[in-house]
């Protein structure tokens, strides 16, 4: 799996997310829990990761979408 952005943001999580599942494209977001019991001292974000396979094609969905800012190098 490839890390594409790391962050505790619910709202761009969201629209990442939406924006994957409208593509097709298989993801997971790590650490969701974990962020959530650890509070807001921001130690453990959560990571949304693809198939390896799929990196590239995600990369420049979020890219296009005007969200390649916030990409993992």
């Amino acid at each position: 799996m490839a890390e594409l952005v790391r962050t505790n943001d619910i709202g761009l999580l969201a629209v990442i997310e939406g924006l994957l599942e409208e593509a097709q494209i298989p993801h997971h977001v790590a650490d969701r829990n974990m962020s959530v019991m650890e509070g807001s001292i921001l130690v453990i974000q959560q990571r949304v990761l693809v198939p390896d396979e799929r990196e590239e094609e995600a990369r420049a969905l979020l890219v296009d979408a005007d969200l390649g800012e916030w990409l993992r190098g």
